[in-house]
């Protein structure tokens, strides 16, 4: 663009769409800072001659740039016509137009094509000027000539979307302007593709976006100009010369159904509210608008439900994004993004959102201005509203303001009108529809993860004799709504159990499935069923529940003063067992059976020896399984991360995340329990059985202060002694024909248990002065940390849980 013209150009130079240009930048004075060698060729004078120099004195079409309706005003002018003030005094609105001259360096008569774009920066009234010679337009090539005013047709025009690439032009714009820095060059980038008019290619590859000339209707493609003998030969006279102000109408619909083409194609490509908000806020500016902001109400926000009932002056207001094109920051302090605010009554915001409808104020007198800010405490808005132009547009769906769009033109530009109301009230139309949608879909999502979440159990990271980490991550196509889970369960005996699952599919469906499951398996395993036994219920209860109930599911129990294992599958993929001793890494090998549903199939029971400090890794398969990998590379791949014993358990478990579940080819959702089975020494576990004798009671009181004695921990005797003599108490009173059995166990908490063989449970009851029994439960139940029972095969365990001082704490393996 920047080599100009050829010194003779052939008339066919000027290809359908294909023009030199000259290239111009006239600063806001009027005076010319850059001129190119096109610039040089059209009109004659040399790059010396002209920067610094008034650009009405180089060019015909400086004083043509007179502001218009629409910020436009085209025609032709001839040499020597008034034509308006200088460039640098004009609006801040790309302008174009038609001149002629007489060449400077006395080559003939001058015919301009012209095109002006006000740059982004700082200074004021600067413009890039792109001219081009009328007559390097051919008939053939569908442009115009330098034939008569009546005659005039625009030049072919590509479509500013062809442009595909607006990095490269930016890019390319300091070799175009090479006198310009990359920073300035671009800024015209950004000012002449965020406009989006259309743009004509300059050369074989690269293509400028430039404003035609909008007053002038468009051919349709493949019409042919009847001449003027044809016209005569049919008894027509001479073409009507197109009025200007019904070109101007025609340019004005054109614009703003373009301008509303393009907002529709640019909102809506995401269902994420707060892009879609930035969207429909920016595709207003500066095209339409100089100011536009967007509130929302805190429902629609929050994505909750639809909000209930119209807005009043209660309704709480979010200001989610701010576009401008005034100076950078002007905006920030007064209406900041973020702001929850609530609108007066008295105000047309508040006017607005009650009635549903466009509110227009063409022109915000002092009077409005200084009324409007009144309204508002702690802010002055006058000196941001006073004299401009305000539009306000509700933003709708289903006949509910789900929030409005405040827009505002500056005073030089021209004012809202009922035309510029209805293209608002459209714009808002579209951008309330894309508005709701992406609003039901933030609200489904906060619904799938609040389910999601509420199902997955806060497991507790320290058991008796084992420490628990968990890592769950959602999938990455279907939310956060899945079928994994995993849990851990505090069984008699100062044993835990691990319990990971899948149920097949994804959705709601799958979740409340899951959610059923892991209620049973919870309820199931505080009976003391072996492992097999429990897979073995839970598959009649799906199978109860519907043929469709399929999951996967492996079910471990931990116990930690022997220290082995005992573990039942169910169509899951084998748990990793990583050795203290060595650091190295297996998986084990379990009869796999077949998944919960199937029925009428058998589970079996391993048993696996463990040592102190081993750590077993239970996961689903959206952790290992990739599309178009086999699994056991996956199942490879976790054994290699997991042979890290020395770190740390979150460590370990980012560490499996990172390697294993972060790449692109991880579509499901991902459920990680890794415990770390410190077992419990010998010497920190006691045990007794006290005959069904009422004398056993205070032999057991005995037996506890003695322990706890060696143990150290003189401070917890009182307190064991009274819950544990209130336990045995009932223990011996209520059991059949068994001995009562009493164990304690030190970790980070002392732990009692109170066995016997009567399988009702123990139950707390309401007592009042003159009961004589009952009480016990509530002594325990007000000076124990935690307490329970569960019934088993045998009968049922009383447990407590008391707390420590932490100097009288001992850790695993007696530290």
């Amino acid at each position: 663009m920047d080599s100009g013209f050829p010194p003779d150009p052939p008339r066919h130079f000027a290809t359908a769409g294909r023009i030199p240009l000259a290239v111009v930048v006239v600063d806001g004075d009027g005076l010319v800072s850059h001129w190119s060698a096109g610039a040089r060729r059209l009109f004659g004078h040399s790059k010396e001659q002209a920067v610094g120099r008034p650009a009405g004195d180089l060019m015909p079409v400086a004083g043509g740039l007179a502001t218009g309706e629409y910020g436009l005003v085209h025609g032709v002018y001839e040499a020597g016509d008034e034509l308006g003030p200088e460039l640098g005094a004009h609006s801040s609105y790309p302008t174009s137009g038609r001149a002629k001259d007489v060449r400077a360096d006395g080559r003939g008569p001058l015919d301009v094509l012209w095109w002006a774009y006000p740059l982004v920066g700082p200074g004021r009234g600067r413009y890039l000027v792109l001219a081009a010679d009328a007559g390097q337009f051919t008939r053939s090539g569908g442009a115009a000539t330098a034939g008569t005013d009546t005659e005039r047709i625009a030049p072919r025009f590509a479509s500013h979307t062809e442009f595909r690439d607006s990095e490269a032009l930016a890019g390319r714009l300091p070799e175009i302007l090479p006198n310009m820095g990359p920073s300035e060059a671009n800024r015209i980038a950004a000012q002449v593709l965020e406009l989006g008019y259309p743009v004509l290619e300059f050369s074989r590859h690269e293509q400028v976006p430039v404003t035609p000339d909008w007053g002038v209707p468009r051919r349709v493609p493949g019409q042919r100009e009847a001449s003027a003998s044809e016209r005569a030969a049919d008894g027509a006279g001479p073409r009507p010369a197109l009025r200007p102000e019904a070109g101007l109408e025609y340019a004005a619909v054109r614009e703003r159904l373009e301008f509303l083409n393009e907002v529709s194609g640019r909102i809506g490509s995401s269902l994420d509210l707060a892009r879609t908000i930035r969207e429909v806020t920016s595709a207003a500016v500066p095209r339409f608008t100089d100011f536009a902001g967007t509130h929302l109400r805190a429902a629609v926000l929050a994505g909750e439900g639809f909000p209930d009932g119209p807005p009043d002056v209660t309704t709480v207001w979010h200001r989610v994004w701010v576009e401008h094109n005034d100076e950078p920051g002007r905006w920030d302090d007064t209406v900041p993004v973020g702001e929850a605010i609530s609108f007066p009554e008295h105000t047309p915001f508040f006017q607005c959102m009650v009635t549903g409808e466009p509110v227009l104020i063409p022109r915000l007198s002092q009077e409005d201005g200084d009324r409007i800010s009144g309204e508002f405490e702690k802010r002055d808005l006058r000196p941001l509203i006073n004299n401009r132009s305000l539009l306000l547009v509700p933003l709708k769906a289903r006949n509910v303001v789900l929030g409005f769009m405040v827009l505002m033109r500056r005073p030089e530009r021209e004012p809202f009108d009922d035309m510029d109301r209805t293209t608002g009230a459209e714009l808002a139309a579209r951008a309330g529809l894309v508005l709701d949608n992406a609003r039901m879909y933030t609200y489904q999502e906060n619904v799938a993860e609040t389910l999601q979440d509420s199902m997955l159990p806060q497991v507790t990271p320290r058991m008796a004799g084992c420490d628990i980490a968990t890592r769950y991550l959602p999938g990455t196509l279907l939310g956060r709504i899945g079928g994994d889970w995993f849990d851990s369960v505090k069984l008699p005996g100062s044993r835990t159990a691990l319990v990971v699952g899948d149920v097949m599919g994804h959705g709601l469906n799958s979740a409340a499935m899951m959610g059923q499951l892991r209620t049973a398996v919870q309820t199931m395993a505080t009976m003391e069923l072996p492992p097999a036994q429990l897979l073995r219920n839970l598959d009649d209860l799906a199978q109860r529940l519907g043929e469709q109930y399929l999951a996967t599911c492996l079910y471990a129990v931990y116990d930690p003063i022997h220290s082995e294992l005992q573990i039942a599958n169910a169509g899951h993929i084998p748990p990793v067992l990583v050795r203290a001793e060595d650091g190295s890494a297996e998986l084990l090998d379990l009869p796999t059976g077949a998944p919960i549903g199937v029925g009428k199939v058998a589970f079996e029971t391993a048993t696996v020896r463990v040592g102190p400090g081993d750590r077993l890794i239970l996961c689903t398969d959206g952790l290992v399984e990739v599309r178009g990998q086999d699994i056991g590379e996956g199942l490879a791949a976790l054994c290699a991360s997991a042979a890290h014993p020395a770190a740390s358990m979150d460590a370990a478990c980012d560490t499996i995340i990172r390697t294993l579940a972060t790449g692109g080819g991880r579509k499901d959702d991902v459920a990680l329990l890794m415990a770390r089975l410190n077992g419990i020494p010998a010497g920190d576990v006691a045990e007794w059985q006290l005959a069904l004798d009422a004398s056993e009671v205070g032999r057991a009181r005995q037996l506890v202060r003695g322990r706890l004695t060696d143990w150290a921990l003189p401070g917890a005797v009182e307190t064991a002694e009274l819950m544990v003599s209130e336990l045995v108490t009932n223990a011996v009173r209520h059991s059949r024909s068994r001995p009562v059995d009493l164990r304690l166990v030190r970790t980070d908490a002392l732990l009692c248990e109170v066995a016997d063989d009567e399988p009702a449970p123990a139950t707390l009851l309401d007592t009042d002065g003159e009961d004589e029994f009952g009480r016990g439960l509530r002594v325990v139940s007000s000076l124990a940390t935690r307490w329970g029972s569960s019934t088993t095969t045998r009968g049922k365990t009383v447990w407590f849980e008391q707390a420590l001082a932490r100097n009288a704490r001992r850790g695993p393996n007696g530290r």
